[in-house]
């Protein structure tokens, strides 16, 4: 068996820590949802799709 060293060598992949954050917490919502599903409104809300609409739109200006 292989044990990763232990130290400073651990890579981070941003990306994937953010998906996975992103995945938490719609997993919280879900879990705090008064319904059997989000909607896709609630869905669009946790992921904070108008800001990132919203910021993208102001970096084309």
């Amino acid at each position: 068996m292989r044990v990763a060293p232990v130290g400073g060598t651990a890579v981070q992949d941003h990306v994937a820590l953010a998906e996975i954050e992103l995945c938490g917490d719609l997993i919280i919502a879900a879990s705090a949802a008064h319904e059997d599903r989000l909607s896709l409104e609630s869905i669009d809300e946790v992921l904070k799709v108008a800001e990132e609409r919203a910021h993208e739109r102001d970096a084309e200006d």
